[in-house]
């Protein structure tokens, strides 16, 4: 248990940030599971325009260390050649 102020203090940042850090999670995933779900459609149109309402939160993670931000250039990468690869079949 803490026993300094500052310690007591740590505490409840560390509760809010956990609060801000597991919604900022769930958004990036929603965010990138509309993009997958509109590649495993067939629909580039829905999926490029998920993929550019996607790349800000991805980046947004990766700049407040929610996420890794290598593992968040390759997802993106990842999801831009599915994209084109798509694209190129229509």
């Amino acid at each position: 248990m803490a026993n300094h102020k500052s310690a007591k203090s740590r505490i409840v940042r560390n509760a809010k940030r956990n609060v801000m850090n597991t919604a900022r999670k769930s958004a990036i995933r929603t965010a990138v599971k509309k993009v997958e779900v509109a590649l495993l459609a067939g629909d580039v149109t829905a999926a490029k325009k998920a993929l550019q309402e996607a790349k800000p939160q991805l980046q947004r993670g990766a700049a407040k260390h929610v996420m890794d931000k290598k593992a968040t250039a390759r997802k993106v990468s990842r999801l831009s050649t599915r994209i084109k690869a798509l694209d190129k079949k229509a």
